[in-house]
């Protein structure tokens, strides 16, 4: 899916090279790029056009980007690198709470969606520096990556990106483990005097099932309060893969700041019924009455959709409903303005080279 600058390519053509492949230690630089558009139509309507509590679809009734972005990657047997750029809606709602400026100077880093440096200072042990993808959940940035097109809202509540550094060990064949400290909870700039770490642990447990714990320890600002406190997150996952064509994640989140508390989960199917044609579900629950990450935000969901593939790219259409404890969707219609339920439709296409 990307193109390949290196000698190794000639594998391509010559059968005894690709049996070599496995040894081949030639440095690698790979390119690539992914465009995912869509448009959105909220029934609540709202009158901003924005979209509350989700940074995938972020706008209603527009055709607009998703997420863009082109990167370059380097791979040899004891570095490598990655660096890319980045544009979308869902880049700049995600990244609200960075600085416009920083030491004076426009703050262009919510450009970089990663920049990172890596070492391998044992055949099974990796260091990382730089800005990078965040380590907790199992649901990507990158729309195709994931069995539906919106993400849920655990993951949606969970640091999607984070800068810092981060060691990676594959303990076994099946145990991989990773220390991350970085500044802060889905933060490039630093927001207070301490780091905050973090840990991750995969298990393949068997061929088709992955079980995975990651969390979150470090002070951040209360999101209703804005006092900053220590805040504890735990990220519980299954992911059940029994074929190529069916996946099952399972996700529970509990996190607690300073005595306050909040929980979610979400259960994600996707059934290829074809090699080119797939349908998609979700149910989920996310609770934070103490409004330490998500203020107001206690709400049952649940989607349906399908997707469409053609090689590289990917016809997604989904249908996604919310019902709430209280009033907290914008409802054009509504006497108060708001609803406690919300139904959004979603077609994008998207592209990843």
């Amino acid at each position: 899916m990307r193109n390949i600058i290196t000698a190794g390519a000639l594998a391509l053509a010559f059968p005894a090279a690709a049996l070599a492949q496995e040894t081949d230690t030639t440095p690698r630089l790979t390119f690539g790029a992914f465009v995912d558009s869509y448009y959105a139509y909220d029934f609540g309507r709202p009158v901003s056009h924005d979209r509350l509590w989700t940074t995938q679809a972020a706008r209603h009734d527009e055709f607009n980007v998703n997420l863009a972005h082109v990167s370059v990657q380097y791979t040899a047997p004891t570095t490598r690198a990655r660096l890319a750029l980045q544009a979308g809606t869902s880049v700049q709602v995600n990244y609200a709470f960075e600085p416009d400026e920083v030491g004076g100077q426009t703050n262009y880093l919510p450009l970089i969606q990663e920049a990172t440096l890596g070492v391998a200072v044992a055949p099974t042990l990796w260091v990382d520096g730089g800005i990078f993808f965040s380590h907790i959940g199992t649901e990507s940035w990158i729309s195709s990556d994931n069995p539906t097109y919106t993400r849920s809202l655990p993951s949606e509540f969970a640091p999607y990106y984070q800068a810092g550094v981060r060691a990676t060990w594959n303990a076994t064949p099946t145990v991989t483990a990773q220390l991350n400290v970085v500044n802060g909870w889905n933060l490039v700039a630093e927001n207070n005097q301490d780091k905050a770490v973090g840990v991750r642990l995969d298990w393949a447990a068997a061929p088709e099932l992955t079980l995975s714990y990651s969390n979150f320890i470090g002070r951040e600002p209360h999101a209703s309060r804005f006092e900053q406190g220590m805040r504890v997150f735990n990220d519980i996952s299954a992911r059940f893969t029994p074929s190529d064509r069916t996946t099952v994640i399972a996700t529970v989140d509990l996190g607690t700041q300073e005595g306050d508390s909040w929980h979610a989960f979400s259960l994600v199917g996707r059934q290829w019924i074809t090699p080119t044609l797939g349908i998609n579900a979700r149910v989920e629950r996310f609770d934070d009455k103490d409004g330490v990450v998500a203020p107001e935000l206690r709400t049952w969901g649940a989607s349906v959709g399908v997707d469409v593939a053609r090689g590289n790219a990917m016809w997604r259409t989904e249908a996604r409903f919310f019902s709430a404890d209280d009033v907290i969707f914008p409802a054009r219609d509504a006497d108060i303005g708001f609803s406690e339920t919300n139904t959004t439709l979603v077609t994008s296409l998207s592209i990843q080279l």
